[in-house]
């Protein structure tokens, strides 16, 4: 017990709440990957819309808070490109999502976590996902018998 790390949750309740920041952190992965996802549609949808159109004709952009106007000739090339660096950014958040997915999985193998479900959602066992979980339960962490 005494070759702990620093970093160690030091009791279960530490552990719940490691447990729980970790999850949170998932969470806010998932939410920035749909944001951006939801950006991604709509720089698809104004390149499908103006695509088509005359090179020469005149768009408004709005950027950073300013509506500003330009020909589609030159505002078709700076929307496609952010589109490509958000879809760059969506990619790494999906590797950072897995990456932590994985360190979730290890931290509850380690501390030996399982979820706890409420007494309605035992009944349904079959029909609910892990992720509809209230409580967290914390087994102990060494091998020590």
């Amino acid at each position: 017990m005494s070759s702990s790390k620093a970093e160690e949750p030091v009791n279960e309740q530490a552990v719940a709440n490691k447990f729980a920041a970790m999850r949170s952190e998932l969470n806010q992965i998932y939410s920035k990957i749909t944001e951006l996802e939801m950006d991604v549609s709509e720089h698809s949808l104004v390149i499908n819309a103006i695509q088509p159109l005359d090179p020469s004709r005149r768009c408004f952009r709005m950027i950073g808070g300013v509506l500003v106007e330009r020909t589609i000739k030159e505002v078709l090339p700076a929307v496609q490109r952010n589109k490509e660096g958000i879809e760059e950014v969506i990619t790494r958040l999906n590797e950072a999502l897995e990456r932590k997915k994985k360190e979730i999985s290890d931290f509850e193998a380690k501390y030996k976590i399982r979820i706890r479900k409420n007494d309605s959602e035992e009944k349904d066992d079959g029909a609910r996902k892990e992720g509809t979980a209230q409580g967290v339960l914390v087994g102990p962490a060494g091998g020590s018998e």
